[in-house]
Protein backbone atom coordinates (compact mmCIF):
# COMPACT_ATOMS: atom_id res chain seq x y z
CA UNK A 1 0.00 0.00 0.00
CA UNK A 2 1.48 3.51 -0.85
CA UNK A 3 1.59 6.86 1.46
CA UNK A 4 -0.68 9.44 0.55
CA UNK A 5 3.17 11.41 0.02
CA UNK A 6 4.25 8.51 -2.63
CA UNK A 7 0.86 8.35 -4.73
CA UNK A 8 1.13 12.45 -4.90
CA UNK A 9 5.12 12.29 -5.83
CA UNK A 10 3.78 9.34 -8.85
CA UNK A 11 1.13 11.49 -9.59
CA UNK A 12 3.24 14.53 -10.09
CA UNK A 13 5.92 12.69 -11.91
CA UNK A 14 3.20 11.04 -14.39
CA UNK A 15 1.07 14.32 -15.18
CA UNK A 16 1.71 17.86 -17.04
CA UNK A 17 1.67 20.57 -14.77
CA UNK A 18 1.25 23.81 -14.87
CA UNK A 19 4.48 25.21 -14.29
CA UNK A 20 5.19 28.88 -16.40
CA UNK A 21 1.93 27.92 -18.33
CA UNK A 22 -0.51 30.62 -15.80
CA UNK A 23 -0.07 28.57 -13.23
CA UNK A 24 1.75 30.97 -10.34
CA UNK A 25 1.08 27.94 -7.41
CA UNK A 26 0.45 24.56 -8.19
CA UNK A 27 0.82 21.25 -6.90
CA UNK A 28 2.37 20.70 -3.29
CA UNK A 29 0.82 24.28 -1.66
CA UNK A 30 -2.72 24.11 -0.01
CA UNK A 31 -4.32 25.58 -3.03
CA UNK A 32 -3.55 26.52 -6.36
CA UNK A 33 -2.61 29.81 -7.69
CA UNK A 34 -3.92 30.86 -11.70
CA UNK A 35 -3.40 34.22 -13.35
CA UNK A 36 -6.05 34.18 -15.96
CA UNK A 37 -5.51 36.20 -19.54
CA UNK A 38 -7.43 39.69 -20.48
CA UNK A 39 -10.41 39.22 -22.58
CA UNK A 40 -11.10 36.57 -21.84
CA UNK A 41 -13.88 34.32 -19.44
CA UNK A 42 -13.05 30.97 -17.80
CA UNK A 43 -15.21 28.10 -17.84
CA UNK A 44 -15.02 25.40 -14.98
CA UNK A 45 -16.37 22.15 -14.95
CA UNK A 46 -16.71 18.83 -12.65
CA UNK A 47 -17.04 15.29 -12.18
CA UNK A 48 -17.29 12.43 -10.57
CA UNK A 49 -16.06 8.94 -12.05
CA UNK A 50 -17.03 5.82 -9.42
CA UNK A 51 -15.72 2.70 -9.21
CA UNK A 52 -19.10 0.22 -9.50
CA UNK A 53 -21.07 3.09 -11.26
CA UNK A 54 -18.98 4.56 -14.07
CA UNK A 55 -16.46 1.51 -14.33
CA UNK A 56 -15.71 -2.23 -12.85
CA UNK A 57 -12.14 -2.67 -11.70
CA UNK A 58 -12.87 -6.32 -13.47
CA UNK A 59 -13.40 -5.42 -17.01
CA UNK A 60 -12.11 -1.45 -17.44
CA UNK A 61 -8.43 -1.35 -18.13
CA UNK A 62 -7.02 1.08 -15.71
CA UNK A 63 -5.57 3.29 -18.82
CA UNK A 64 -8.81 3.22 -19.94
CA UNK A 65 -10.08 4.85 -16.66
CA UNK A 66 -7.82 7.26 -16.25
CA UNK A 67 -7.97 8.62 -19.99
CA UNK A 68 -11.99 8.60 -19.59
CA UNK A 69 -11.87 10.10 -16.58
CA UNK A 70 -10.25 13.41 -17.70
CA UNK A 71 -12.13 12.98 -21.32
CA UNK A 72 -15.62 13.24 -20.27
CA UNK A 73 -15.11 15.97 -17.84
CA UNK A 74 -13.31 17.53 -20.61
CA UNK A 75 -16.28 16.90 -23.11
CA UNK A 76 -18.20 19.74 -21.02
CA UNK A 77 -15.81 22.68 -22.18
CA UNK A 78 -16.16 21.15 -25.48
CA UNK A 79 -19.46 21.91 -25.46
CA UNK A 80 -19.39 25.38 -24.73
CA UNK A 81 -16.80 25.80 -27.15
CA UNK A 82 -14.32 26.48 -24.67
CA UNK A 83 -9.81 26.11 -24.74
CA UNK A 84 -9.19 23.64 -21.99
CA UNK A 85 -6.26 24.93 -19.59
CA UNK A 86 -5.96 23.12 -16.09
CA UNK A 87 -7.12 20.86 -14.01
CA UNK A 88 -7.86 19.69 -10.24
CA UNK A 89 -7.27 16.00 -9.15
CA UNK A 90 -9.32 14.35 -6.34
CA UNK A 91 -8.74 10.98 -5.98
CA UNK A 92 -10.28 8.58 -3.08
CA UNK A 93 -8.30 5.18 -2.91
CA UNK A 94 -8.58 1.19 -1.60
CA UNK A 95 -5.46 0.58 -0.67
CA UNK A 96 -5.33 -2.44 -3.26
CA UNK A 97 -5.92 0.11 -6.00
CA UNK A 98 -2.34 2.44 -4.83
CA UNK A 99 0.38 0.90 -6.75
CA UNK A 100 0.27 -1.22 -10.48
CA UNK A 101 -3.59 -0.33 -11.08
CA UNK A 102 -2.93 3.59 -10.58
CA UNK A 103 -0.03 3.70 -12.41
CA UNK A 104 -1.93 2.68 -15.18
CA UNK A 105 -5.00 5.12 -14.33
CA UNK A 106 -1.84 7.99 -14.51
CA UNK A 107 -0.67 6.73 -17.63
CA UNK A 108 -4.16 6.95 -19.46
CA UNK A 109 -4.82 10.21 -17.78
CA UNK A 110 -1.45 12.05 -19.19
CA UNK A 111 -2.48 10.73 -22.81
CA UNK A 112 -5.28 12.57 -22.28
CA UNK A 113 -4.05 15.67 -20.91
CA UNK A 114 -1.31 16.19 -23.36
CA UNK A 115 -4.08 15.10 -25.97
CA UNK A 116 -6.41 18.19 -24.92
CA UNK A 117 -3.97 20.39 -23.62
CA UNK A 118 -4.47 20.07 -19.79
CA UNK A 119 -2.45 20.80 -16.93
CA UNK A 120 -2.22 19.71 -13.75
CA UNK A 121 -2.77 22.24 -11.08
CA UNK A 122 -3.49 20.42 -8.04
CA UNK A 123 -5.86 18.04 -5.95
CA UNK A 124 -6.39 15.95 -3.06
CA UNK A 125 -5.95 12.30 -1.87
CA UNK A 126 -7.97 10.06 0.63
CA UNK A 127 -8.46 7.08 1.84
CA UNK A 128 -11.84 4.58 0.72
CA UNK A 129 -13.52 1.33 0.36
CA UNK A 130 -13.79 2.10 -3.56
CA UNK A 131 -11.90 4.25 -6.47
CA UNK A 132 -13.40 7.62 -7.11
CA UNK A 133 -11.68 10.30 -9.18
CA UNK A 134 -13.22 13.16 -9.13
CA UNK A 135 -12.10 15.98 -11.76
CA UNK A 136 -12.38 19.99 -11.86
CA UNK A 137 -11.61 21.20 -15.17
CA UNK A 138 -11.02 24.94 -16.07
CA UNK A 139 -10.79 26.62 -19.25
CA UNK A 140 -11.08 29.61 -21.55
CA UNK A 141 -12.95 31.34 -24.12
CA UNK A 142 -13.10 34.85 -25.73
CA UNK A 143 -15.32 37.07 -23.58
CA UNK A 144 -19.28 36.55 -24.66
CA UNK A 145 -18.67 33.47 -27.11
CA UNK A 146 -19.64 31.15 -25.02
CA UNK A 147 -22.15 28.21 -26.33
CA UNK A 148 -25.74 27.82 -23.97
CA UNK A 149 -27.98 25.24 -24.12
CA UNK A 150 -30.77 28.13 -23.62
CA UNK A 151 -30.38 29.56 -27.13
CA UNK A 152 -32.23 27.59 -29.33
CA UNK A 153 -35.42 28.92 -31.57
CA UNK A 154 -38.12 27.19 -33.43
CA UNK A 155 -36.71 27.04 -37.02
CA UNK A 156 -33.42 25.96 -36.07
CA UNK A 157 -31.97 22.73 -37.31
CA UNK A 158 -30.52 20.11 -35.08
CA UNK A 159 -27.11 18.80 -35.76
CA UNK A 160 -24.81 15.84 -34.73
CA UNK A 161 -21.43 15.12 -34.61
CA UNK A 162 -19.78 11.74 -35.83
CA UNK A 163 -21.72 8.45 -34.79
CA UNK A 164 -23.89 7.59 -32.07
CA UNK A 165 -24.39 4.31 -30.29
CA UNK A 166 -20.69 3.31 -30.49
CA UNK A 167 -19.92 3.65 -27.07
CA UNK A 168 -23.17 1.84 -25.88
CA UNK A 169 -22.55 -1.26 -27.85
CA UNK A 170 -18.83 -1.29 -26.71
CA UNK A 171 -20.39 -1.21 -23.55
CA UNK A 172 -22.69 -4.10 -24.03
CA UNK A 173 -19.76 -6.10 -25.73
CA UNK A 174 -17.81 -5.93 -22.50
CA UNK A 175 -20.77 -7.01 -20.27
CA UNK A 176 -21.59 -9.72 -21.81
CA UNK A 177 -18.69 -10.94 -22.94
CA UNK A 178 -16.53 -10.56 -20.34
CA UNK A 179 -12.47 -11.47 -20.28
CA UNK A 180 -13.56 -12.78 -23.76
CA UNK A 181 -14.03 -9.11 -25.22
CA UNK A 182 -10.27 -9.38 -26.43
CA UNK A 183 -11.58 -11.52 -29.33
CA UNK A 184 -13.70 -8.76 -30.58
CA UNK A 185 -12.29 -6.45 -32.88
CA UNK A 186 -10.70 -3.70 -30.97
CA UNK A 187 -12.71 -0.92 -32.44
CA UNK A 188 -16.29 -2.11 -31.19
CA UNK A 189 -14.96 -1.11 -27.49
CA UNK A 190 -13.00 2.06 -28.58
CA UNK A 191 -15.02 4.69 -28.25
CA UNK A 192 -15.97 3.58 -24.61
CA UNK A 193 -12.61 3.04 -23.59
CA UNK A 194 -11.26 6.20 -25.21
CA UNK A 195 -14.16 8.52 -25.88
CA UNK A 196 -12.97 12.04 -27.67
CA UNK A 197 -14.41 15.57 -26.61
CA UNK A 198 -14.49 17.48 -29.78
CA UNK A 199 -12.81 20.33 -28.91
CA UNK A 200 -11.82 21.57 -32.19
CA UNK A 201 -15.40 21.61 -33.18
CA UNK A 202 -17.12 23.14 -30.17
CA UNK A 203 -13.82 25.64 -30.81
CA UNK A 204 -14.81 26.52 -34.48
CA UNK A 205 -18.64 26.67 -33.92
CA UNK A 206 -18.33 28.98 -30.97
CA UNK A 207 -15.70 31.17 -32.79
CA UNK A 208 -18.00 31.51 -35.95
CA UNK A 209 -20.67 32.51 -33.87
CA UNK A 210 -23.70 30.62 -35.40
CA UNK A 211 -24.63 27.50 -32.79
CA UNK A 212 -27.69 28.60 -31.57
CA UNK A 213 -27.15 26.44 -28.72
CA UNK A 214 -25.04 23.23 -27.63
CA UNK A 215 -24.54 19.98 -25.53
CA UNK A 216 -22.42 16.85 -25.30
CA UNK A 217 -24.58 13.45 -25.48
CA UNK A 218 -23.36 12.20 -22.56
CA UNK A 219 -26.60 10.81 -21.66
CA UNK A 220 -28.02 9.61 -24.74
CA UNK A 221 -29.64 11.71 -27.73
CA UNK A 222 -33.22 11.51 -25.73
CA UNK A 223 -31.77 12.56 -22.43
CA UNK A 224 -29.91 15.45 -23.89
CA UNK A 225 -31.74 16.56 -26.29
CA UNK A 226 -34.54 16.74 -23.50
CA UNK A 227 -31.75 18.83 -21.40
CA UNK A 228 -31.31 21.45 -24.48
CA UNK A 229 -35.01 21.59 -25.37
CA UNK A 230 -36.23 22.60 -21.62
CA UNK A 231 -33.25 24.83 -21.17
CA UNK A 232 -34.27 26.77 -24.67
CA UNK A 233 -38.18 26.39 -23.88
CA UNK A 234 -38.88 24.89 -27.21
CA UNK A 235 -39.60 21.35 -28.65
CA UNK A 236 -37.92 18.84 -31.05
CA UNK A 237 -38.75 17.02 -34.28
CA UNK A 238 -35.73 14.09 -34.90
CA UNK A 239 -36.01 12.71 -38.22
CA UNK A 240 -34.90 8.80 -37.48
CA UNK A 241 -33.36 8.06 -40.93
CA UNK A 242 -31.07 10.62 -40.59
CA UNK A 243 -29.24 9.58 -37.33
CA UNK A 244 -25.82 8.68 -38.00
CA UNK A 245 -26.67 5.00 -36.13
CA UNK A 246 -23.11 2.33 -35.78
CA UNK A 247 -22.96 0.50 -38.66
CA UNK A 248 -23.28 -3.41 -37.18
CA UNK A 249 -20.92 -6.25 -38.41
CA UNK A 250 -22.32 -9.81 -38.97
CA UNK A 251 -20.93 -11.57 -35.76
CA UNK A 252 -22.42 -8.13 -33.88
CA UNK A 253 -25.50 -8.18 -35.18
CA UNK A 254 -26.45 -11.96 -34.28
CA UNK A 255 -27.09 -10.72 -30.83
CA UNK A 256 -29.66 -8.27 -31.92
CA UNK A 257 -28.69 -4.86 -30.98
CA UNK A 258 -31.00 -2.29 -32.57
CA UNK A 259 -28.91 0.60 -34.33
CA UNK A 260 -31.35 3.35 -33.53
CA UNK A 261 -32.06 2.24 -30.00
CA UNK A 262 -28.23 2.77 -29.04
CA UNK A 263 -27.84 5.56 -30.81
CA UNK A 264 -30.77 7.57 -29.04
CA UNK A 265 -30.39 6.18 -25.77
CA UNK A 266 -27.00 4.51 -25.41
CA UNK A 267 -25.23 8.05 -24.14
CA UNK A 268 -21.33 7.99 -23.41
CA UNK A 269 -20.25 8.97 -26.85
CA UNK A 270 -19.90 12.57 -25.93
CA UNK A 271 -20.37 13.61 -29.47
CA UNK A 272 -21.83 17.92 -30.05
CA UNK A 273 -25.35 18.30 -30.03
CA UNK A 274 -26.26 21.59 -31.38
CA UNK A 275 -28.53 23.87 -33.32
CA UNK A 276 -28.10 26.40 -36.23
CA UNK A 277 -30.24 28.59 -37.91
CA UNK A 278 -32.33 27.29 -41.02
CA UNK A 279 -30.16 28.40 -44.32
CA UNK A 280 -26.75 28.01 -42.23
CA UNK A 281 -27.02 24.27 -43.44
CA UNK A 282 -25.74 25.39 -46.47
CA UNK A 283 -22.57 26.82 -45.00
CA UNK A 284 -22.15 24.14 -42.49
CA UNK A 285 -19.29 21.93 -43.68
CA UNK A 286 -19.80 17.96 -43.77
CA UNK A 287 -17.11 17.12 -41.84
CA UNK A 288 -15.03 19.60 -39.49
CA UNK A 289 -11.29 19.28 -38.48
CA UNK A 290 -12.28 16.09 -39.81
CA UNK A 291 -15.50 14.93 -37.59
CA UNK A 292 -18.48 14.33 -39.26
CA UNK A 293 -21.38 16.44 -38.80
CA UNK A 294 -25.03 15.79 -39.71
CA UNK A 295 -28.69 17.63 -39.50
CA UNK A 296 -30.75 15.45 -37.87
CA UNK A 297 -34.31 17.62 -37.30
CA UNK A 298 -35.36 20.71 -36.42
CA UNK A 299 -36.70 22.65 -33.03
CA UNK A 300 -39.99 23.23 -32.90
CA UNK A 301 -42.13 25.81 -30.92
CA UNK A 302 -44.65 23.02 -29.57
CA UNK A 303 -43.01 21.44 -26.23
CA UNK A 304 -42.86 18.21 -27.13
CA UNK A 305 -39.31 15.81 -28.20
CA UNK A 306 -40.79 14.23 -31.52
CA UNK A 307 -39.51 11.16 -33.85
CA UNK A 308 -40.18 10.60 -37.02
CA UNK A 309 -39.40 7.38 -38.22
CA UNK A 310 -38.49 6.01 -41.90
CA UNK A 311 -42.43 5.61 -43.16
CA UNK A 312 -43.11 9.38 -41.91
CA UNK A 313 -45.22 8.22 -38.32
CA UNK A 314 -44.40 10.55 -35.47
CA UNK A 315 -43.99 9.26 -31.69
CA UNK A 316 -43.08 10.83 -28.65
CA UNK A 317 -39.11 10.52 -28.01
CA UNK A 318 -39.43 9.76 -24.22
CA UNK A 319 -36.09 10.78 -22.71
CA UNK A 320 -34.49 7.05 -21.67
CA UNK A 321 -30.63 7.77 -21.48
CA UNK A 322 -28.56 7.62 -18.55
CA UNK A 323 -30.72 9.13 -15.51
CA UNK A 324 -27.80 8.05 -12.03
CA UNK A 325 -31.52 8.07 -10.15
CA UNK A 326 -33.50 5.71 -12.02
CA UNK A 327 -34.31 2.59 -10.33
Amino acid sequence: MASEKQLIERTGRKLPLGRGSGVRVGMGDDAAVLRPKKGVEWVLTTDAFLENVHFLLRVHPPEAVGYKALARATSDLAAMGARPLYFLLNLALPPRCTGKWYDGVLEGMARAARSFGLTLAGGDTTRSTLAAINLTIIGEIERGHAVLRSGARPGDLICVSGTLGEAELGLQLLLRRGPRTKKWKRELLQKHFYPEPRLDLGQWLAKKGRATAMIDTSDGLSTDLRHLCEASGVGAKIWAAEVPKVVLADDVDKLRFDPLQLALDGGDDYELLFTVPKGFERHLPRAIHGVPVTVIGEITRERRILLVDDAGRTRNLPAQGWEPFRK
